[in-house]
C-alpha cells in the first residue's frame, strides 16, 4: 500500500504547480502515515503461521475404526405424537443427513425408576389380579410402536436422586429381590440393602422409628454420616458411616419399632439403615412366589429424638427448608396393570417402528434392556423377539445409569451376571455392556468396602473377575456431559480434550481390559439444555470432543440426539438440543451448529462406507498468552489413501495460518499435502446464532465451503477463526 501511494505522489508531482504540489505532497504524506499505522497494526494482530505436524511413522498408530461402527447418534424417549411424527420418511432422511451412522436406543424409563413393557403381550407372574412381575412374549403378533412406562408400587417413599415416574398405588418400600441369596448364590451380607434418610441440613438426631413390612430386617444397624456429600458419588462422598452407640440390631423383629440410637444426640445430615438378614417373610402377595418373600420392605421412617420418657419427636423443619427424601440401594419391580402411564407424554418407540423405519441406518442398532426395574426373563424374551424378526442387534446395554440411583457396584455386578446368563441362552454371540454411567469427567466414587476400595468401576470389575465371568463384559459405556449448563464460557472450550482423554483413561486405571472397547453411548455439552448448544461453540466442541474421544483410545461415539427438536429459553438463551430446529409439528426452520459439525466429521474427515481408519498422533504449536492450545488437530489416513486432516480453531476472534507437516521418524523424512487437495471450512463466517427469544434462529446458517487447492512445499492453509476445517488429499515425501 505505502509503495502504491509513494508512485502516485511522484506522477502527482510532476503534472502540478509548486503550491498545489506541495498540498499534495503534505496529504499524502498524512496518507503514508496512516497506512503505515494500519500495516503495523496488522502485523500486530494477525498471528504468525504456526506448525501443525503429524506422526505418520506407520508403527505410530494410535487407534483404528470403521465409522459405520463407531460414529453415530441416538433416540431418546418421546411423547406419543412426536413418534408419530419423527418416525415418518421425510424427517428420518433429514435425521440421517447429519451423516451420522449406527444408533443407540436410549431408556429413560428405566432412568425415571419405572418398569417398562416393551411389550403388551406377554404374562403376569399373577395372572389373576394382572400384577407382579412381567414377561413379554417372544410371539411375533401385531407389530409394536409404543413402549409405556409403569410406576413401581413398591418404591414407596424412595427417590434415589432421580424423578420417578409418578404412579397411583405407591404403597412401601422393597427392595429387588434379584439380590438376595436365592438368585445371586451369595450370602445376603455381602449385598446389603440400605436406606439413607436425607434431612437436607444437620439435625440433632438420637432416635428413628421404624415401621417394617414383610419381609423384615433380622439384622441391621443405625448409622450417622460425619462430613459432607454423603450421596454425591461424581464427587465422591467426603466423610465416613459411624454406628450409633445402640445402632446394632440382632434377632430384630418387624412391625413399629422406635430405637433410641444413644444417649447424647448427634448433629448429621443423613442416616443409614444398612440391612443384611432377613426375615424371607412374605408380603401380602402371597407365598406362591419366591420374590414376594425375600429382601427388607419397609412402610415409613422417621429419624429424630427420644425423651426421658420415652416420648419421640421427629426432627422439626424450619420455614424454607427442604423436605427429607430417601436414597435406596434398589428397588422391587413388581408392579400391575394399573400402574401404567399411558397418557401419551411419556413414551419409547416401539421395537418394530424403530427397525423398520429406517432410523437405524441399515446399520447394527444398540439397545437396552431394562435391569435394575425388570427381571432376566424379560430381558431374554425381548432378545428373542428381536431375534424372530431379523433385526439387526450390535451391542446390549444393561440397564440404565446405576450411579445416578446410586446402586453398588457389587449390586449392579449381581445383577448383570443374571441378565447375561438368560439373554446368552438366546443367543451367545451376543455382545453386552454397561454401566451407562452418567456423564462423568472423572471416576465414580461410592463408600469405601471392606478394602477401603471406593472406585464404582474398579469394584464392578472385581467382581466379574471373583466370578470368572469378566468374559461376559463386552464393552464399557458412559454417557459424556462435560459442563455444568449455566456457567460455560469460551474458554471451556480448552478443556474438552483433557476431560475426555482422562476419564477414558480413568477406566483404564480401574482394571477394564486395554482390549475392552470403551463407548461414549449419549453426548452433549450439558446435562440440562443450554445456550451454547446452538451457537458455534457446539460445533468446535463436538469436533474436539470426537477427535480427542478417538484419541484416547475409544472406539465408539454417540451423540444425542438424532431427531428434531424445537427451541427452549435456558439459561445461557433460546437453545434446542438437536441437529435441527423445528416447530411443534416437526417442519425444519434450520439447521444447528452441531449439523454441520456432523458433516464435517461423518462426511468429509471421515469416510462412512469405506472400511478401517488409522489415527495418527498429531499436534500444533499455536497457543495463547496462557499457553492454551488455540488449534487442535486429529489426522486419519483412510481407506481410500488419503490423509485427512481435521484443525479446530478455537480462537474466537483470529484466524490463523499453519503449515502441515508429515514426519516419519523410520527414515527421518518429512512429508506434505501435495497436487489437487480438499479444503472445507465451517465457522462463524458461515454460522451465527441470533439470541432473539422464541425468533432464535442462526443468521447466516450456511453449510460448509469447500475448496480444492494445488498443494507444495510452500503451501500455508488460513483456518478462519472459530471455525472447523479439514484438510484432505495425498501426501509426498521430501527429499533429503
Amino acid at each position: 500500500m505505502t509503495n502504491r501511494f509513494i508512485r502516485a505522489r511522484q506522477f502527482v508531482l510532476c503534472t502540478c504547480s509548486s503550491k498545489k504540489a506541495n498540498a499534495i505532497t503534505a496529504a499524502f504524506a498524512l496518507l503514508i502515515s496512516m497506512a503505515a499505522k494500519a500495516t503495523a497494526e496488522a502485523q500486530t494482530h494477525t498471528p504468525a503461521p504456526g506448525l501443525v505436524r503429524v506422526d505418520a511413522t506407520p508403527g505410530h498408530i494410535i487407534n483404528s475404526f470403521d465409522p459405520d461402527g463407531a460414529l453415530g447418534s441416538s433416540i431418546d424417549v418421546l411423547s406419543r405424537m412426536d413418534i408419530n411424527k419423527v418416525f415418518t420418511p421425510h424427517i428420518v432422511q433429514e435425521a440421517l443427513s447429519a451423516g451420522w451412522g449406527p444408533i443407540t436406543y436410549r431408556n429413560n424409563t428405566e432412568l425415571r425408576m419405572a418398569a417398562w413393557h416393551w411389550t403388551e403381550n406377554g404374562r403376569w407372574s399373577d395372572a389373576a389380579h394382572r400384577s407382579g412381575y412381567f414377561t413379554g412374549s417372544a410371539e411375533l403378533k401385531d407389530p409394536i410402536r409404543y413402549i409405556l412406562a409403569y410406576a413401581l408400587p413398591h418404591r414407596g417413599f424412595a427417590t434415589s436422586g432421580d424423578r420417578p415416574v409418578p404412579g397411583p398405588n405407591l404403597s412401601h418400600w422393597k427392595s429387588n429381590p434379584y439380590l438376595t441369596s436365592r438368585f445371586t448364590g451369595e450370602s445376603d451380607s455381602l449385598h446389603p440393602q440400605w436406606v439413607v434418610v436425607d434431612l437436607k441440613t444437620e439435625k440433632l438426631v438420637n432416635a428413628v422409628r421404624i415401621l417394617w413390612d414383610n419381609p423384615y430386617a433380622t439384622h441391621y444397624q443405625l448409622e450417622y454420616w460425619t462430613g459432607t456429600h454423603a450421596l454425591d458419588f461424581d464427587a465422591g462422598p467426603k466423610g465416613e458411616w459411624k454406628v450409633f452407640g445402640s445402632g446394632v440390631l440382632k434377632n430384630a423383629r418387624g412391625g413399629t419399632i422406635i430405637l433410641k440410637l444413644t444417649g447424647t444426640p448427634v448433629h448429621t445430615r443423613f442416616v443409614r439403615i444398612l440391612m443384611t438378614e432377613s426375615s424371607n417373610t412374605c408380603d401380602e402377595h402371597g407365598s406362591e412366589d419366591v420374590r414376594n418373600c425375600v429382601g427388607y420392605a419397609i412402610q415409613q421412617i422417621a429419624v429424630g429424638t427420644i425423651a426421658a420418657d420415652g416420648t419421640f419427636t421427629e426432627v422439626s423443619k424450619n420455614a424454607g427448608e427442604r423436605r427429607t427424601s430417601y436414597c435406596v440401594s434398589s428397588i422391587d419391580p413388581w408392579h400391575s396393570a394399573e400402574d401404567v402411564r399411558d397418557d401419551g407424554f411419556y413414551q419409547h418407540t416401539g421395537f418394530d417402528t424403530f427397525f423398520t423405519s429406517g432410523i437405524t441406518n441399515n446399520l447394527p442398532a444398540m439397545i437396552p434392556v431394562t435391569m435394575l426395574y425388570g427381571t432376566p426373563d424379560d430381558a431374554a424374551a425381548q432378545i428373542a423377539y428381536l431375534e424372530k424378526r431379523g433385526y439387526r442387534i450390535g451391542y446390549i446395554e444393561m440397564g440404565e445409569e446405576p450411579d445416578g440411583k446410586h446402586a453398588m457396584p457389587e449390586d449392579y455386578g449381581a445383577l448383570y451376571l443374571q441378565w447375561s446368563a438368560a439373554i446368552h441362552k438366546v443367543d451367545p454371540k451376543l455382545k453386552l455392556g454397561g454401566p451407562i454411567f452418567e456423564g462423568v469427567n472423572d471416576d465414580i466414587r461410592v463408600w469405601p468396602d471392606a478394602q477401603g476400595k471406593t472406585s464404582w468401576m474398579g469394584r464392578f470389575v472385581a467382581y466379574l473377575k471373583a466370578h470368572n465371568r469378566l468374559s461376559d463384559l463386552a464393552f464399557v459405556s458412559f454417557e459424556h456431559y462435560p459442563f455444568q449448563p449455566c456457567t460455560i464460557t469460551w474458554k471451556d472450550l480448552y478443556s474438552e480434550p483433557q476431560l475426555m482423554k482422562h476419564v477414558l483413561q480413568v477406566w483404564r486405571d480401574d482394571g477394564v481390559p486395554h482390549d475392552l472397547p470403551l463407548m461414549v453411548t449419549e453426548n452433549h455439552l450439558a446435562a440440562e439444555l443450554t445456550g451454547p448448544m446452538t451457537t458455534i461453540f457446539a460445533a468446535l466442541w463436538l469436533a474436539d470432543n470426537v477427535g480427542s474421544f478417538f484419541e484416547g483410545g475409544g472406539t465408539a461415539f454417540y451423540h444425542s440426539p438424532i431427531q428434531p427438536q424445537g427451541i427452549q429459553n435456558t439459561c445461557l438463551g433460546w437453545a434446542s438440543w438437536s441437529n435441527f430446529v423445528s416447530d411443534e409439528n416437526y417442519n425444519i426452520k434450520g439447521y444447528t451448529s452441531p449439523y454441520y459439525a456432523a458433516h464435517m466429521i461423518n462426511l468429509e474427515w471421515a469416510q462412512h462406507r469405506s472400511g478401517v481408519h488409522r489415527m495418527f498422533p498429531s499436534s500444533s504449536d499455536i497457543k495463547d498468552d496462557a499457553g492454551n492450545v488455540l488449534v487442535t488437530s486429529y489426522a486419519l489416513l483412510r481407506p481410500d489413501g488419503n490423509w485427512s486432516l481435521m484443525l479446530v480453531n478455537r480462537d474466537e476472534n483470529n484466524a490463523h495460518t499453519v503449515r502441515i507437516a508429515f514426519a516419519d521418524s523410520g527414515n527421518n523424512r518429512e512429508a506434505v499435502f501435495s497436487g489437487t487437495i480438499t479444503f472445507v471450512t465451517f465457522g462463524s463466517e458461515q454460522y451465527v446464532w441470533i439470541n432473539d427469544g422464541r425468533n432464535s434462529h442462526p443468521d447466516p446458517n450456511n453449510p460448509p465451503v469447500a475448496t480444492t487447492i494445488s498443494a507444495s512445499t510452500e503451501s500455508f492453509f488460513t483456518l478462519p477463526k472459530a471455525s472447523v476445517s479439514v484438510l484432505r488429499g495425498k501426501v509426498a515425501r521430501l527429499e533429503k
